[in-house]
């Protein structure tokens, strides 16, 4: 179980990031149906999150660079063709070299990033906890974002921001 040392320490790195002026460029970039790819990634550490302190012999620190970083590719696939062709498989590998250049994450985070677009990427299974927490609630996330009109996601952006504001409810 978490601790309430924890969640502060916790808490404090999520603001760091989700404030950082290179994390908010990922605001530019587009995703699912209208979405974009911060909206996305903080909705996806919120969702990992809710699963994670109900399990036990949890990284959560590993957990939560992880989920930040696991699309911090930092390119719109869509409109530069050299990266149409495989971004579901190769994107993974992009935002672990981008983070791990602007960032310094761990190998364990790396690992757990490495994995999250499993079963696309067949041979890169998800093994840890952490792994399978992410793989899960990424693809819930983005099953609901494709799911979501364009202009429904316009109308809730603001609540949307607000649900992502704080690690921790």
């Amino acid at each position: 179980m978490i601790t309430e040392t924890e969640k502060q320490k916790l808490e404090a790195i999520y603001q760091n990031l989700l404030h950082d002026e290179r994390i908010l460029k990922m605001k530019e970039i587009p995703m699912h149906n209208g979405s974009n790819c911060y909206l996305h990634t903080f909705k996806v550490v919120k969702g990992c999150f809710k699963r994670a302190i109900k399990k036990k012999d949890i990284d959560y620190e590993t957990l939560l660079y992880a989920c930040v970083f696991h699309d911090y590719y930092l390119y719109d696939w869509r409109k530069h063709r050299e990266f149409r062709k495989g971004h579901g498989k190769n994107h993974p590998q992009i935002s672990i070299n981008n983070a791990k250049k602007d960032f310094q994450i761990s190998d364990a985070a790396a690992e757990i990033i490495s994995s999250h677009m499993w079963p696309i990427n067949f041979k890169n299974f998800p093994h840890s906890k952490e792994a399978k927490i992410l793989c899960d609630v990424d693809t819930m996330v983005a099953t609901g974002e494709f799911l979501t009109s364009k202009k429904h996601k316009a109308k809730k952006e603001a609540k949307y921001l607000e649900e992502i504001s704080h690690l921790f409810d």
